[in-house]
């Protein structure tokens, strides 16, 4: 390989073919759509996806990559490639004509909860993600209520996006093999919520407050923020635990307190 993977940017290039091919199937470009693939290191995912859909913009940290991207692109279509931290990109520049994005990429383990979060900020701009990430992750983003990985990670994401854990992809399906098996995963967002929070701080600070000691009781998590009067204007037990509660549910206790002040 002309490149050296770069442990510091959480770098392993994805080289199956097989999966290459299922992910793309997957994702099924057209070239009509506006598709940004973030992290596309040498271009595995890169180039199959610009031959279908003729035009890619791509966000990438790594500049020693760049040319390797640019020389390749050209019989394929064209590459458009910001040289940026996606943690930082602003992806709504990127919207033209009205046009919704499609987000891909490999994204490196050691960033993915927070590069989520900081793509639903441009939720209203984007029809759909296709994410490689490891499979403790997915899991959880996946999880439905009750289940041990459902946490206050599934929550948020699902409160912003319909999510659904595609297929796994094992370790050397990379180079170098990670140390963990991969998931794809693929998110739509939605454009009018499902349910609505009416003061989304509420909401969030009472989904962290329920998880930070999930063994106990809600009643016991959220005593800080509900009071017994609280309780008795919802049908939700305080005695359940917190991976019991689903979205909807949450969403309920939030606004309860939001109707307080």
């Amino acid at each position: 390989m002309g490149h050296i993977p770069r442990k510091r940017f959480g770098q392993h290039f994805l080289q199956d073919e097989s999966v290459i091919q299922h992910l793309v199937d997957v994702i099924a470009p057209r070239a009509e759509e506006h598709l940004v693939e973030i992290g596309p290191g040498q271009g595995a995912l890169t180039f199959p996806i610009l031959k279908l859909s003729r035009q890619l913009d791509v966000v990438e940290l790594d500049r020693d990559l760049i040319p390797i991207l640019n020389a390749r692109a050209k019989e394929f279509g064209k590459l458009i490639v910001h040289e940026a931290d996606a943690l930082e990109f602003d992806f709504s520049q990127l919207v033209e004509k009205n046009l919704p994005l499609r987000i891909i990429g490999n994204l490196p383990y050691n960033i993915s909860t927070p590069l989520i979060f900081h793509l639903l900020g441009f939720a209203d701009s984007i029809t759909d993600m296709h994410f490689m990430l490891q499979k403790e992750v997915v899991d959880r983003l996946a999880a439905a209520p009750g289940n041990s990985d459902y946490g206050r990670l599934s929550i948020m994401v699902q409160y912003h996006c319909q999510v659904t854990s595609l297929f796994d992809v094992p370790p050397d399906a990379f180079y170098p093999p990670p140390k963990v098996t991969s998931s794809i995963v693929r998110m739509l967002p939605h454009h009018t919520l499902p349910f609505t929070a009416n003061n989304y701080f509420h909401f969030k600070n009472l989904v962290k407050q329920a998880f930070s000691q999930r063994r106990k009781t809600l009643r016991n998590c959220l005593k800080l923020l509900m009071t017994d009067e609280d309780w008795q204007k919802t049908d939700i037990l305080p005695t359940l635990r917190p991976e019991q509660l689903s979205v909807k549910d949450y969403v309920g206790l939030s606004n309860i307190l939001s109707n307080v002040e």
